[in-house]
């Protein structure tokens, strides 16, 4: 067993990232429990589709709104204080919300209410707990200690999570709700074994104000050539992602002639796709740069949307839905090695904030683009829409992608 934990987990990666992966893997599969369970909890209460897309839309604006301020915190104040902190507002809302579904006195109000501080509470805790990795690893081990995290995400939040939300939904209300509460309580536990060095602002030091301490990781990220692009890279493509994937319930149904049940096991496909990525990760970076990786990431992505644009066979897409599970998890572990690389410790929350932003803008402006492409020209001009979209932007990108995991 000890061998086990030993490769997984080599030792020179430290005891403390241990403690973070540990927490790590726990608030991940509870939020995964609570992703399937919040639109479910909503359903119940009403069958007003405004407000069962409210459920929807308390996830994604929070990192929107305060991810920015969250990374000023995080470059401010001690990171593993922020992250305990937060993560404890999420349990008293957690609690807050079982309380009122226990008692029978819960709304669509108040639980849509408990659901965006939860989400609010996230975006701080989990912006400082990006900050933490490249504090306790060491530069040549960060692309081994994200893809351990990555793998946990993939696991435990997008495969496991769900249908365990789903099925303690069934047992009773309050269920998975108590569960993220446990889940996340044990974070808190986890985490607070964690010893950093001194970082943030220094006692007696006078903060030059938030507005300046924006425009300081804003201008960082622009002047910065390689973590410029990787911004520009996340915005566009999220456009196009976002585009096609906002309609993929309907293009599972309408091209691949899929049920409900056919659309969750494409996810599914997508997500074992990614353990297989986890898998090769390691062996990959070994023999191949990680500028090449980006390069081929996003050609892969690229012909993703080209090929579901034209198959209407759900074997063929099933084979698409792999592979590019696969690429996700590659990719994104590859660009956070790469940010993390290059930002200086005390820029890390900042920059990674605005990283955050670009994720989130582009898949709103995308999921609107493809609602409209779909509504008048069919379920797939979004996939024709982000192929040609994201052929464009590799050409232009084609040269500064091999250059840019080494400018450090």
């Amino acid at each position: 067993m000890i061998a086990v934990v030993e490769r997984v987990l080599p030792p020179r990666l430290g005891t403390g990232f241990r403690w973070l992966l540990a927490s790590s893997w726990l608030t991940n599969l509870g939020d995964g429990v609570a992703a399937a369970a919040g639109p479910l909890l909503i359903a119940t209460l009403t069958r007003d589709p405004l407000m069962i897309s409210l459920s929807a839309l308390v996830g994604w604006a929070p990192p929107l709104l305060f991810s920015l301020y969250a990374g000023v915190l995080s470059d401010r104040y001690d990171r593993r204080r922020i992250v305990l902190v937060a993560n404890a507002a999420r349990v008293v809302v957690l609690a807050a919300l079982v309380v009122l579904m226990a008692t029978g006195t819960v709304t669509v109000a108040t639980a849509l209410l408990a659901l965006t501080l939860r989400s609010i509470a996230e975006v701080f805790a989990d912006n400082a707990t990006a900050t933490l990795t490249p504090m306790m690893v060491g530069r040549d081990d960060l692309a081994l200690a994200n893809a351990r995290l990555g793998t946990g995400f993939i696991t435990l939040n997008q495969l496991a999570g769900p249908p365990i939300g789903a099925a303690l939904f069934g047992l009773g209300l309050t269920w998975p709700f108590a569960s993220q509460l446990v889940l996340v309580a044990a974070g808190i536990v986890l985490v607070s074994r964690i010893t950093l060095p001194p970082h943030g602002r220094q006692a007696g030091e006078v903060a030059p104000g938030t507005v300046r301490e924006l425009v300081a990781g804003f201008s960082w990220t622009v002047r910065h050539a390689a973590v410029r692009t990787l911004a520009l890279t996340i915005l566009i493509f999220n456009f196009t992602f976002g585009a096609a994937w906002s309609v993929l319930v309907l293009y599972t149904q309408e091209q691949l002639g899929l049920g409900a049940v056919g659309f969750g096991l494409m996810t599914t496909i997508g997500g074992v796709g990614g353990l297989i990525g986890t898998g090769l990760y390691g062996a990959i970076t070994r023999r191949v740069s990680l500028g090449a990786l980006m390069r081929i990431g996003l050609i892969i992505e690229t012909f993703t949307h080209l090929g579901l644009a034209l198959t209407h066979s759900p074997w063929v897409a099933g084979g698409i839905f792999l592979a590019f599970g696969a690429h996700a998890f590659i990719w994104g572990t590859t660009s956070v090695t790469v940010r993390q690389r290059a930002v200086p410790r005390e820029l890390q929350g900042r920059v990674g904030s605005v990283n955050t932003v670009c994720v989130y803008a582009g898949l709103v402006v995308g999921s609107l683009i493809g609602g409209v492409l779909a509504t008048r020209l069919g379920v797939a001009a979004p996939f024709w829409f982000a192929f040609a979209g994201s052929a464009v932007f590799v050409v232009l990108l084609w040269r500064q992608l091999m250059h840019i995991a080494h400018d450090d």
